[in-house]
Parts: structure tokens; sequence; C-alpha cells
């Protein structure tokens, strides 16, 4: 048979998840034909056949995840020929430590189970008995907290934790969108060391109802020419930053099935017509999970306007290799001073965070400061 891998699917994805075959086993396909719909960290997208031929064997179902590299589909007919085996071993050279051959010889000795470790957790130890008791009761002993001598798992240690979950529910794998927010906070937390200022910005000038997201971008914009150290990228192998002259606003979107981060390009040389038609293009992308290779990738510097949910202030999470992150939360209504007098306004808050590895505590105030006071300005 012909094996057919799942291939590099771009943006350094390592698995796919299988969302509906497209083709069965015993049917004929041409080259380029969709073999399955897969479900990626990015988007939806269906993998065409490399060749012609007869489906042999699918190498998995619908709602398994499939890593890069990892069998897919198998054809019918032969591979390219192997290289020549090894010359088999001489009869006496053979050593089946798998089953018994010939005669079996009886003896009195007792043998007695070993404790073995669980996984790199120093200490823990488990007798093969008890292992077996979890593996049956689907119970993963590295959150098993072990209560018999010497740090040993014990059988009632797995009969209790086996209790609890029961009595929580089933565990709920994380798929798509919410399967790769998880793995980006992981390497956020591992890799960016985050610092977050926050101001208000008091919108006493603005005399009508403006869109609240375009104004943002606007200022971001702005921040971004005062300060460009913000609108870079980070290289933690080399210990080097890049920054860049154009404004690629990654736009944090919102779904049910997780959290998107889109790419609105060149934001600084664009209108409020092309910026509002652009969002609305990435709100429905992401809500039919059919956003283009090209608008999720290469973003300098991300917007999340959560206040739209609630919240003032907010500490969140850059993604590398960009080095800064704005967030806006609920404007409110507050007693401010304004030219002097005590007034009622609206009031925007603000939180920049920012990778100190890459960006000083003096660029970053610059930059919030540089956006306060765009915000400020009247229409």
């Amino acid at each position: 048979m012909i094996v057919f891998k799942l291939p590099d699917l771009g943006e350094g994805l390592q698995d796919a998840e299988i969302r509906e075959w497209l083709v069965q086993e015993g049917q004929s396909v041409a080259a380029d034909q969709p073999l399955v719909s897969v479900e990626t960290a990015k988007a939806v997208v269906e993998v065409p056949s490399p060749q012609a031929g007869v489906i042999a064997r699918l190498h998995a179902k619908a709602g398994d995840t499939v890593e890069v590299g990892k069998p897919l589909v198998s054809f019918e007919g032969e591979a390219p020929a192997a290289a020549p085996a090894a010359p088999a071993p001489a009869p006496e050279a053979i050593r089946d430590t798998g089953v018994v051959v010939g005669a079996m010889t009886q003896g009195n000795e007792v043998v007695r189970e070993r404790a073995t470790a669980i996984g790199s957790a120093s200490g823990v130890k488990v007798m093969p008995a008890v292992r077996a008791l979890a593996q049956r009761l689907n119970v993963d002993l590295s959150i098993v907290t072990p209560s018999g001598p010497n740090e040993m798992i014990t059988a009632a240690d797995v009969q209790r934790v086996h209790k609890i979950l029961s009595s929580v529910g089933p565990l709920e794998k994380l798929h798509g969108a919410r399967r790769a927010m998880a793995k980006t906070m992981s390497q956020a937390r591992d890799e960016v060391m985050p610092t977050t200022v926050t101001d208000d910005a008091v919108l006493h000038a603005w005399s009508a109802p403006q869109d609240v997201t375009l104004r943002l971008i606007r200022a971001l914009v702005a921040a971004c020419r005062v300060q460009p150290a913000l609108n870079a990228w980070y290289d933690s192998v080399e210990i080097g930053r890049r920054i860049l002259d154009k404004v690629h606003l990654g736009v944090a979107v919102d779904t049910p099935d997780g959290l998107y981060v889109a790419v609105l390009h060149d934001v600084a040389n664009r209108n409020h017509d092309s910026l509002r038609e652009g969002l609305q293009k990435m709100k429905a992308a992401a809500a039919a999970k059919a956003m283009a290779p090209e608008d999720l990738r290469g973003f300098t510097i991300t917007l999340s306007n959560f206040g739209k949910f609630g919240g003032k202030y907010a500490t969140p999470v850059i993604v590398p290799p960009t080095v800064a992150i704005v967030a806006a939360g609920a404007v409110r209504d507050a007693v401010v001073p304004v030219n002097g007098q005590i007034a009622i306004a609206k009031v925007l808050p603000l939180s920049v965070t920012f990778d100190h590895r890459a960006v000083t505590g003096g660029e970053a105030t610059r930059f919030l400061a540089a956006m306060v006071a765009d915000l400020q300005l009247p229409e």
C-alpha cells in the first residue's frame, strides 16, 4: 500500500482534527480530489488527494486528532521498494523474550512486584496492579496524591480520585481554536516577560457618538508613530528585535469556539470604510471557521476591545513574536476634572501589556500617553 501522511498545513501547526471524511474505503479518487475536511487551530480546510487511486484504508475517524507526518490515507498499490532486510540471525542466536518456547522448568522462587515511578514525578511510585486499576478506571496517575508508605500510590488513592472524577463528569478535551489558545497561552507564559501599564482617556471632547474600535485603531497608529518600539517582533534565540514600518494589527475576535487573532493589514494607510469592512469580514470568517491563512499571520501588535463585554483594566497575553497588546475596557461615565471644572464625562480605560525584554517602561508609557492624547481629541 502507498501511505499518504498528513501534510504540513502551514503556520507551524503540528496537528489537525478530523472533521469529516469526504471519501470512504474502496472508493476510487482522482488526483487533487478533496479527501477529508480537517479543523486546525486556524480554520477548517480540505486536504486534497496527492494522486489518483483506490482508497485502501482511512487511518483515523471523525473527531480524532492527527499529527503532521502521521498516516492519513492508504492507497491500493505497491509502495517504493524498501531496503534489503538484514540477514536473519542463526537459530542459536535467537532470544525470544515475549513467548515461551520448548520445555518449561518449575521453581519455587517467589516473584515480587516492583513499584515503578510515575513519569517525571520525583519519589512517587505505583505497583503494577494499581497501575492496571488506574488504567481500567481511566484515572491519570499524575493527578493522584499518594497516601501509602514511601510516597506509594495505593488502590484506595486511585479509587478516591475515580469517585471524584465521576462526580464532576467526563473530561472535555479542547479542540480547534480553544486547543490552539491553550497552547499559545502556555507558550506566552514560558517565553514572554509581561508588564502592564494602565490609564484612562477622558472622552469629553467627543461631541457625538463615535465608533470606539475605529478610534482605538487610529490612536494605536498614532502611538506607533510616537513610539515604534511596540510595533515589533522579538527574537528570543538571537536576543534581538525587529521594529516594523507598517502596522499590521492583530484583532482579538471572540467566538463560541474560542479566541482568534486575525490581522488587519497596514491599518495606518486605510480609511474608516476600509477598516470597518475589514472588521466585518473578519468577524464573519471567524464565526464560520473560514479564516484564510493570510488573515491569521504577520500581525505586529494586537488590540483587544474587551470592554464591549465588560471590565475596566486587563493584563492581556502577548502572542510571540509580538511585544505588545492594547486592551480597551468598557466606556463609563465618571466625574472628572475638565479645564479646571468638575464634569461628568465618558472615560475609556486602557491597558498596555508589553514584553519587558524588548520594550522599556519609558517606551511603553510614552506609547500609552500618545494613545490617550489621540483619543481625547475631537472627531
